[in-house]
């Protein structure tokens, strides 16, 4: 961890029990952790446009994959999605590559990176019809805030994915959270 990353402490610490979790859980295979970008990347990247707070995130988390119904992406992966910031014709959602950055998928819907506040906002109950959301809801201030409230807490990570109450035992994201000690 370089000091350039403005990263917080929590992060950095719930991260690395993720990792560390997973290290010891060779049964847990349907989702991965991305590694992290270095400041060379990252200053490239900015330099093309990409949001300093996602980069600044990806320094520590370049990616995840929860599951089948919920991805952050990595620094390539969300390169590769911002076809999603594109305006859609008849949609009523401000969708616009100068004011977005897609950051993630939930329930087949994009979240985005606000690029003037830095919230998170999307419509994941939307889900593929997302176009047809009327508004976007803010997910989270920021997108640490987003990964530490939603995806690295079983309650949050549980209502983004959908997992039914009798399937929370066989998820394994929630296992991983369950192992690496996140059950806040």
């Amino acid at each position: 961890m370089t000091n350039a990353s403005p990263a917080s402490a929590r992060l950095i610490a719930t991260v690395d029990a993720l990792r560390t979790a997973l290290a010891e859980s060779p049964d847990v295979l349907s989702f991965t952790l991305g590694g992290t970008i270095d400041e060379e990347t990252a200053a490239a990247a900015e330099a093309d446009g990409v949001p300093r707070e996602f980069l600044d995130f990806c320094r520590v988390l370049d990616g995840a994959s929860c599951g089948p119904s919920v991805q952050l992406f990595g620094l390539e992966e969300a390169e590769e999605h911002q076809f999603y910031c594109e305006p859609v014709v008849d949609s009523p959602l401000p969708l616009s590559p100068e004011k977005l950055y897609c950051v993630g998928m939930i329930q087949e819907a994009p979240v985005y990176l606000d690029r003037a506040g830095g919230g998170v906002l999307g419509a994941p109950e939307a889900g593929p019809d997302w176009v047809d959301a009327e508004r976007f809801d803010e997910l989270a201030p920021g997108l640490e805030t987003f990964f530490l409230e939603w995806l690295a807490t079983p309650a949050g990570y549980q209502r983004l994915a959908l997992v039914d109450d009798e399937l929370v035992e066989y998820d394994d994201w929630l296992k991983l959270l369950r192992r690496a000690g996140l059950t806040g």
